[in-house]
């Protein structure tokens, strides 16, 4: 594969909640509604929350958003985008995980033709795809540290050089940074340079784990429900005891985890929605085991293990191949596959 369509495909982020696109970007917010942007929930918690993006989505401040896997960051930079004077620009996301080290420089801030072997043209990175708008760097704690200084001094002076070229060139992106990990716990393992988290952290938002949103649970999966209704031009509903589960269930998976639910469970049903947990993308762990009925297969098996090592890991790929004694690129493989299977079931 050409090295332009290596970068292309090192950028593709791991699966998120996406919510309907709001028409009007900067239209007034309704979260007495239970919807502010392209978020949902009405609680106390989100409610906070939305005051924080109201506050800092006009501003020109970086903003650093942290919070489990799976509970909506990427849809928290998305909202701020679209209600700030950069509505009309760019919004770029990158998975600084999901991307090669030996790439990683290269999709950041782009590259000449002929720079190092397979580089066949110019190709322009996130900096320069996000001019004028937002640029949104996911999980920035997995991004090696020699690049964090490199992107450090990007911020600090607003000009890069692609690699290969010669001269500077200036940009004018807005950042925006999330991670699943505690920003401090990961300086304090290497993982993060203490100068580049003061730098993004401007603005710090701390995104709540569904468990902590009373009330919210319920909102999402009827909200979920709703819009597969509509896609599939059906009215479907939630059975009593699948309501009771939604909302006694812990969701160690976030919205991620309820919306992937709600879907397996909409195939599955005629005209009442059950929610059967033992087919949830992160299974319940019970302390630091995994309880499976006897005869489940093995590839069932592997594939609750991978869910529940990545819960485990908090979304930490890297650790979590490590954990299961696999490489990064094996575990990229089965996610993926994973991925395709839930795919042919929606299109059925």
């Amino acid at each position: 594969m050409p090295l332009d369509e290596m970068l292309s495909d090192a950028t593709t982020n791991d699966i998120v909640v996406t919510l309907p696109f709001v028409a009007a970007a900067r239209a007034a917010s309704a979260p007495a509604l239970g919807r502010f942007g392209r978020l949902y929930g009405s609680s106390t918690v989100m409610q906070d929350v939305y005051r924080m993006i109201e506050k800092v989505a006009p501003t020109e401040a970086t903003v650093f958003i942290t919070g489990e896997s799976g509970c909506g960051k990427e849809l928290v930079a998305r909202t701020i985008h679209e209600r700030s004077p950069r509505a009309r620009g760019g919004f770029v996301a990158i998975n600084c995980g999901a991307i090669p080290q030996n790439l990683i420089e290269a999709e950041l801030f782009g590259h000449e033709r002929g720079a190092f072997t397979g580089a066949n043209r110019q190709h322009r990175g996130c900096f320069e795809r996000a001019e004028g708008g937002t640029l949104f760097l996911d999980e920035i704690t997995e991004m090696p540290i020699d690049m964090q200084v490199r992107l450090l001094r990007v911020l600090e002076t607003g000009r890069f050089v692609r690699v290969g070229g010669d001269g500077e060139i200036r940009t004018n992106v807005r950042v925006l940074a999330a991670t699943n990990r505690d920003a401090l716990d990961a300086v304090r393992d290497g993982r993060l340079r203490e100068d580049l988290m003061y730098r993004l952290a401007v603005f710090p938002i701390v995104l709540p784990p569904l468990r902590e949103r009373d009330g919210d649970t319920e909102l999402l999966a009827e909200h979920f429900l709703q819009n597969l209704n509509v896609e599939a031009g059906l009215s479907k509903r939630f059975s009593r005891a699948a309501l009771t589960t939604i909302r006694a269930y812990h969701w160690p998976g976030n919205v991620r985890e309820l919306k992937n639910a709600v879907h397996r469970a909409f195939i599955m049903a005629e005209e009442y929605v059950e929610l059967d947990l033992s087919g949830l993308a992160c299974p319940a762990v019970e302390g630091e085991c995994l309880r499976m009925p006897v005869g489940t297969s093995l590839a069932e098996m592997e594939r609750q293990a991978i869910f529940a090592t990545l819960d485990h890991c908090r979304g930490n790929k890297r650790r979590a191949a490590e954990m299961l004694g696999v490489s990064l690129k094996t575990l990229y493989n089965r996610l993926t596959a994973y991925q395709s299977d839930g795919a042919r079931l929606s299109s059925m």
